[in-house]
């Protein structure tokens, strides 16, 4: 569910001139642009962004980009854009921006999207960046993480509730004979992961827990000093958790953002930008259960400034 509090009737025009006056003076006026922003859900955002341009002559994003800085500036530039094209940039910047890709945003734009929402943030990711996704991540990954993410992202995964009982017996075998062997990088094991239909896959990794006694992520775990491979396991056992649970996911990685030795702003801004119109208040919600502590609490005390503000406004804080 969501978090956003927006007024259902608003208007676009009286929106992008209050926008405009924020931004003109001796300083900006950030806490206009949160009250603003803050409150507007996709359309009314789209909107806004079209009445700014027909009436100023002027792109909004641009405007916004230069007037405002740091973690704030990226957390409003993210979150005024049309969703896949937000996610494009995102995906973008995970892939191109580190020495080895992140795996983590592949993997939940393959598994938590429909294919149908996958399909269109790739879209708008060529349209953007004149590029595939997939061309992307074969430039910049290397070996086995390379194949792997390739082939999830490709992947377009059939969407239905249709459970073969035989394929889940035959290929929770397939996936224990494999991992039984330390055959973590084995095409079926590849195979399985990026290509079986969400509730076919969690039918079979839950028959493999039946089986075997234990998770499957609990034995995709090996004691190697080669970093592709470790990356490699990593970004499978990560699919596996989007896949059975993607709010249960998204909790862990906003809790692992959230640290006493330092916020990673990346990984909180994503995680709340991009759920926060579809199930953020769930996420919310497992995260007081896991942490015994609010997130809007623990928002409070690891940000500051604007950008703390501009994130409590989306998490459906009205002080």
């Amino acid at each position: 569910m969501s978090t956003i509090i927006y007024p259902e009737n608003t208007s676009p025009v009286a929106d992008a001139e209050a926008i405009r006056k924020a931004c003109q003076g001796w300083g900006t006026d950030e806490k206009a642009i949160i009250s603003i922003f803050g409150h507007r859900n996709a359309t009314q955002k789209k909107l806004i962004r079209q009445a700014y341009e027909e009436l100023y002559s002027e792109d909004l994003v641009k405007r916004l980009e230069s007037e405002l800085s740091g973690q704030f500036e990226k957390a409003v530039y993210r979150w005024i854009l049309n969703p896949r094209d937000r996610d494009a940039v995102i995906l973008h910047v995970a892939i191109k921006e580190r020495a080895i890709p992140n795996y983590r945003v592949v993997v939940e734009y393959s598994c938590i999207y429909s294919p149908e929402e996958l399909l269109a943030v790739k879209r708008a990711y060529q349209a953007r960046y004149k590029t595939s996704v997939e061309e992307d991540i074969a430039q910049y990954s290397t070996g086995h993480l390379r194949k792997f993410l390739v082939g999830l992202v490709g992947t377009y995964r059939y969407v239905g509730d249709e459970i073969n009982a035989r394929v889940t017996n035959s290929e929770a075998d397939i996936l224990h004979n494999a991992i039984s062997n330390k055959e973590f990088n084995n095409e079926e094991i590849v195979r399985i992961i990026c290509t079986r239909s969400t509730t076919q896959l969690v039918a079979t990794l839950n028959r493999y827990k039946d089986y075997y006694g234990s998770s499957i992520t609990k034995h995709l775990i090996d004691d190697t000093n080669d970093e592709d491979y470790k990356e490699y396991l990593l970004a499978l056992r990560t699919t596996i958790r989007c896949i059975k649970d993607p709010q249960k996911y998204y909790e862990k990685v906003i809790r692992y953002a959230i640290n006493e030795s330092g916020t990673d702003e990346e990984s909180l801004t994503r995680v709340i930008v991009t759920r926060a119109e579809k199930d953020l208040k769930e996420i919310k919600e497992l995260y007081y259960k896991r942490n015994s502590v609010t997130l809007d609490h623990a928002i409070t005390n690891h940000t500051c400034g604007n950008y703390k503000a501009f994130l409590l406004t989306l998490l459906g804080n009205e002080n």
